[in-house]
């Protein structure tokens, strides 16, 4: 199925760019018109992705971030802004499963991976938000793209730290759609 988008003028910021899923996102938006600011912990794999996307005539941005960090997510949020300019689509992508039966899941294992599928979520678009609302103000709106799993909507065994954390991405997603939405910010 072929479509077009113009986000000509648009700014993305997509976090868990360095690979998968996150990198075909940036690839999109590239494709699509927007800047695109590639952001995760992998810098040199970020780097070959903004090669890849300007050798395609895209327009592509490397800023580290660690989603666990709150330092590191004001410190990507300013530099894209500073850079590219204010973001008006984020892609909240960043994620890490671990298997491990529960009764062996430390809470050191639950934390963290709470803190990188659903703490990351939240303080990234936390970040992101204030120039968000300013962009969407003045007539550009607002996308919020989380990224959540099938184990956020049935569970699988083995995985309760990362099912637990993906039900709450869904829950957050489904309460900032209908608290931005007049704000002229979609959240899906």
């Amino acid at each position: 199925m072929a479509y077009n988008i113009d986000l000509s003028g648009r700014v993305a910021l997509v976090t868990g760019a360095s690979s998968g899923l996150g990198a075909q996102f940036a690839r999109t938006l590239s494709r699509a018109g927007a800047a695109v600011v590639l952001a995760s912990r992998r810098v040199e794999k970020l780097k070959e992705l903004r090669a890849e996307i300007e050798a395609e005539g895209g327009d592509a941005h490397v800023v580290a971030l660690d989603v666990t960090e709150i330092g590191s997510i004001q410190s990507a949020v300013a530099h894209a802004e500073t850079e590219v300019g204010s973001i008006d689509i984020l892609v909240n992508n960043a994620g890490q499963a671990q298997s491990q039966p529960f009764d062996k899941t430390d809470l050191a294992l639950w934390q963290h991976m709470l803190n990188i599928n659903l703490t990351g979520t939240y303080t990234c678009t936390h970040a992101a938000l204030p120039s968000m609302r300013e962009a969407a103000a003045k007539g550009t709106p607002g996308r919020i793209i989380q990224i959540a799993s099938t184990a956020g909507l049935k569970g699988y065994a083995y995985v309760s730290a990362y099912t637990a954390a993906k039900h709450g991405v869904i829950g957050l997603t489904k309460a900032l759609a209908l608290e931005l939405a007049r704000h002229n910010i979609t959240v899906n």
